[in-house]
């Protein structure tokens, strides 16, 4: 310790709890009470013991936030999307926070996107938000709805000033710059449009923070005439709302983590009922796309992969083959356009885009030259379009903006996320840096995939100091991404890894199958053998290695420190889900019931209730040696509770004392940490500088 101030000291109140004929005491229960100026009090004073216990890193991290901020264009403009007779794109501006909502007429004969010098406006610019102004008087700010009218009139957009992901949704005029009366408080990501603009669909929210209502609200109206379209009382789904790329339906998806329906309700007639595109099965997930006469089905019925199909637009009924599955290719998402149909989909760990023509043509896969790299579709709203926009970026090439021709297959580069010279002068150059696939080998013989980069150069004798990233959770994959941030860590000699560990989607959907329920300490154990295996080959030492993950991937983070402490220098858990049986026990809880098809219900099943209690990092904290600990959250947030970083630091001092646990509350934000850019620089500055410091480099 370099300091002899004692952290704050938790106060311990015994809190009782039994399930399956067992007893747990919970001694840091009372502070899940946000309300309580007791758990303000507490978090305020970790605040002042983490500012402390950091404040030799001041410098340091005044240095990464000025080497993050010097190689980003503050002022920039992104590639304007065409949809009907309008280009939009967010302009950023150097010393705001955040992003600035335009648009510009398109001109005669203007086929390509306009571009401007170093991000100036656009000439003829209707501003339609500007998020700095929004912002004024607010510590927090988010944007949720984003949604211009089929007839360019209207935009719906939501706000929330606290983190909590409720939103405010109101209309604006776009041809007057009018604010209508219509406001509706306490709405949830998504609105769908009609076809004549009358009429916007929008979701809500249970008292559990489930998203289980779609309402039809009437533009000009009070939000208190409101009708709900669908109420979804099964409290496993969640509901959500859109309209299709061809403006012809409402699509409302209503899913839970293993189970779908769809309904579907003709955006020319919105105040029809809805009706049933397949009734749920238990175990089968679909979603559709609108084409033409026909609806896309994509799906995993007897398809563990996923297959695609289609049926009738007029009559659904019966679905026909249209790909049929092939296992170890998973296919993610089609998006239709009125000639082609574009397959977004992994193998072998790497995401691609297959083509279909319609009608002639033979389909085809879009060839990429890295041997790591994240590929998907962009914005694309327009349906009629013999080109499509891709986002493209890998390790050690920024973030790419192509459009590519359907027909010619020639592909345009538009834009690349400009990196400017760092601190020594120098411009970026990718050649370098390297990235590499590697491979561990986890307890039972599963080979698991490794993502790396460092600079060219980067002794492999051991000596060089490592991060490890993880998440392995809800099929989400960690694809190769380009981070300005994490050059500030390549360039003093650290390797960056990602661990894509079963739970995760990068091999398929067993992949995923594989490390949930009762095969979830297969997530823990993968990243504890890509941890060992990147020592084994030379790549660091245990000693040097400091692991990082968040939300699910802080659960992944608490685990693995109970499970292999001597294996790690440091860990860095943001917004994590640490203390997860308490919460998958309280159905009360946001989101409990609709994560029960991930973890299981251990309110049920003592077999799961075993389990869970078995890997849960806050009910299993040992009297070890931990390596230091940084958690990292949030007080609003409602996805993982600030409560659980909290009570997990508290019991690591009671039970392992002499360690070293920093605890941090943003207290004005949510899941997502700070809202605005240069408060999201100072907060990886802030992580990075206690990484280095881990390492010795500070």
């Amino acid at each position: 310790m370099t300091t002899e101030t004692a952290p704050p000291a938790a106060k311990r109140v015994p809190a009782e709890r039994t399930h399956h004929g067992d007893t747990v005491l919970d001694e840091y229960a009372w502070l899940a009470a946000k309300d309580d100026p007791e758990t303000i009090a507490y978090l305020t004073a970790e605040n002042a013991y983490t500012d402390e216990r950091t404040a030799h890193l001041a410098q340091l991290r005044t240095e990464l936030f000025e080497e993050t901020r010097r190689r980003t264009r503050e002022t920039d403009l992104s590639v304007p999307t065409r949809k009907g007779g309008h280009w939009y794109y967010t302009r950023t501006v150097e010393g705001q926070q955040y992003g600035v909502q335009c648009r510009r007429a398109v001109r005669d004969a203007e086929t390509d996107p306009p571009v401007s010098a170093d991000g100036a406006p656009l000439d003829g610019e209707e501003v339609l938000l500007d998020g700095n102004l929004l912002a004024e008087g607010h510590d927090f700010f988010s944007l949720g709805a984003f949604d211009v009218s089929p007839d360019g009139r209207w935009l719906a957009y939501s706000t929330d000033f606290s983190g909590d992901e409720r939103f405010t949704l109101r209309v604006k005029d776009l041809t007057t710059g009018e604010l209508l009366a219509d406001e509706v408080p306490d709405t949830f990501y998504g609105t769908a449009w009609s076809t004549d603009a009358s009429v916007l669909f929008y979701v809500t929210v249970d008292d559990a923070w489930r998203p289980n209502r779609v309402w039809r609200h009437t533009v000009g109206s009070a939000a208190a005439d409101d009708v709900v379209v669908h109420q979804e009382d099964d409290e496993r789904f969640w509901v959500g709302v859109e309209l299709t790329r061809s403006e012809k339906f409402i699509l409302i998806d209503i899913h839970s983590k293993v189970t779908s329906e769809v309904l579907v309700i003709p955006a020319g007639n919105p105040t029809g009922a809805p009706a049933v595109i397949a009734p749920r099965r238990q175990g089968v997930e679909y979603a559709v796309e609108h084409h033409g006469h026909r609806f896309l089905i994509l799906h995993n019925d007897g398809a563990e992969d996923f297959a695609l199909a289609f049926t009738s637009a007029d009559a659904p009924g019966d679905w026909v083959p249209l790909i049929e599955h092939s296992p170890g290719t998973r296919l993610e998402a089609v998006d239709a356009f009125a000639n082609h149909l574009v397959v977004s989909l992994r193998t072998d760990g790497l995401t691609g885009l297959r083509v279909l023509p319609v009608g002639s043509g033979d389909a085809y896969d879009i060839d990429f030259p890295e041997p790591l790299y994240s590929v998907g579709l962009d914005a694309n709203p327009e349906y009629r379009t013999g080109q499509v926009r891709l986002r493209y970026s890998s390790l050690v090439t920024p973030d790419s903006i192509y459009d590519f021709d359907l027909v010619t297959r020639q592909m345009v580069l538009r834009k690349q996320k400009p990196v400017l010279p760092g601190p020594d002068g120098r411009p970026y150059d990718p050649a370098e840096y390297e990235q590499h696939r590697d491979w561990a080998l986890a307890d039972d013989g599963t080979r698991v995939p490794i993502s790396l980069v460092c600079r060219v150069g980067t002794p492999r004798d051991g000596s060089a100091p490592c991060e490890l990233y993880g998440y392995g959770s809800y099929e989400a994959s960690m694809d190769p991404w380009f981070s300005v941030a994490r050059l500030s860590l390549l360039d003093r000699g650290v390797v960056f890894a990602v661990a894509h560990t079963r739970g995760g989607g990068e091999l398929g959907r067993r992949w995923y199958d594989q490390g949930k329920l009762l095969a979830k300490k297969n997530t823990f154990t993968d990243f504890v053998a890509c941890a060992r295996h990147l020592v084994k080959a030379g790549w660091t030492a245990s000693d040097r290695l400091v692991a990082r993950g968040a939300s699910a991937g802080g659960l992944l983070m608490g685990a693995v420190a109970n499970l292999a402490p001597e294996a790690f220098a440091g860990i860095v858990a943001q917004v994590p889900f640490v203390d997860a049986l308490t919460s998958i026990l309280d159905p009360s809880l946001p989101l409990t019931v609709t994560e029960w098809e991930e973890w299981g219900n251990p309110l049920e099943d003592p077999e799961v209730y075993a389990y869970m209690k078995s890997y849960t990092p806050y009910e299993n904290v040992a009297p070890v040696n931990y390596p230091a600990i940084l958690a990292v959250t949030s007080l609003n947030d409602t996805r993982v509770l600030y409560s659980e970083p909290a009570k997990w630091i508290a019991r690591l001092r009671a039970v392992a004392p002499g360690g070293d646990y920093l605890l941090k509350t943003e207290m004005g934000a949510g899941h997502g940490g700070p809202s605005g850019r240069y408060d999201a620089w100072r907060e990886e500055a802030f992580i990075n500088a206690w990484i280095l410091d881990r390492f010795g480099r500070a």
